[in-house]
């Protein structure tokens, strides 16, 4: 009797012993992927946001990163890491909604499938440039005007095919019936000094890249790609202005690994959108030629949603093949 009374006694002490507490989140280094190479607008971001995200949460936030492939290497990466919070990406347009579309069943990975929007922080507005000594057309009428009476004897210039540059010259000219010559590179930088030259003639590129060129009257700032006018240059028209409904501008956001808990997503989460939306980091983003965006998780993966159907119908209409 005396046994038992011991035994139910134990099995009492266990049953009511508390269950081992998980440690909190971020127990240790959280990594940010950024699937780039170092010194872009893309790495940029990452630090700032890295550097407060550390001040909140008390551990180190490592930017890594690893470029490769369009972006494709770095995201992938993150697709495979356990989704415990410890491992996040700063991804782009092109290796959320372009790429997988372009690319089909043969993509690594799917965005909303396998990744956790938690908010997207940037719109990189485009501006369509052209060289002035090969182009003399100072407005989007009369480029429009000029491609008309050349069709395909224009080349425009792109960091690559599937990007938001080679993007926007295919909405371009679905949306104006115009026909140019699209000559993709190795990134925005490889195809700068052509554009300079005049081995190809315009392009639509980051407004980071191209300002300093716009300033010394090396190239022409026609309009902005943006659906309306861009903060950095109120004078510099839109092109929606005159080609009714085209937009087509970078942006990044950043995600988690699908299955990351809900709790880890939603503190990145409120911590992000509130640095985002702090006047002094609003001024900082403004003075990149960035528009800085505070969105939540479920608003950033509707986003995504769009942005994937917005480029996948350019993408059919233009009949536009993976490299």
């Amino acid at each position: 009797m005396k046994i038992r009374t011991l035994a139910a006694a134990c099995l009492s002490l266990v049953f009511a012993a508390p269950a081992v507490a998980q440690p909190a989140w971020p127990s240790r280094p959280v990594s940010i992927v950024v699937p780039f190479s170092p010194g872009g607008t893309v790495d940029i971001i990452a630090r700032m946001v890295a550097e407060d995200l550390q001040k909140k949460f008390g551990q180190p936030f490592i930017v890594e990163n690893v470029g490769g492939a369009g972006g494709i290497t770095g995201v992938d990466r993150v697709v495979r890491s356990a989704p415990d919070g410890n491992t996040l990406v700063l991804a782009s347009t092109s290796n959320l909604a372009v790429l997988p579309t372009l690319n089909g069943d043969k993509f690594p990975y799917r965005t909303l499938r396998d990744l956790r929007p938690i908010s997207q922080v940037t719109v990189v507005p485009n501006v369509l440039v052209v060289n002035p000594n090969e182009i003399k057309a100072r407005s989007v009428p009369e480029l429009i005007a000029y491609l008309k009476a050349n069709p395909d004897k224009v080349a425009f210039g792109s960091s690559g095919i599937g990007t938001t540059q080679h993007l926007a010259g295919e909405l371009f000219m679905q949306k104006t019936g115009t026909k140019m010559v699209h000559v993709p590179y190795k990134g925005s930088a490889a195809m700068l000094p052509d554009l300079l030259s005049g081995t190809v003639q315009l392009s639509f590129d980051n407004v980071p890249l191209l300002l300093p060129h716009v300033k010394s009257g090396k190239l022409v700032a026609l309009a902005v790609t943006t659906p309306k006018r861009a903060e950095f240059d109120p004078n510099l028209p839109a092109v929606a202005e005159f080609v009714p409904g085209f937009e087509a501008v970078a942006w990044h956001g950043f995600l988690a690994p699908a299955g990351t808990p809900d709790d880890i997503i939603r503190k990145l989460s409120d911590e992000i959108r509130a640095f985002m939306t702090k006047p002094e980091t609003i001024k900082k983003f403004q003075e990149m030629g960035v528009t800085p965006v505070a969105t939540s998780p479920t608003e950033f993966a509707d986003f995504i949603k769009a942005q994937t159907e917005q480029w996948k119908q350019v993408i059919e209409a233009g009949n536009i093949k993976p490299q």
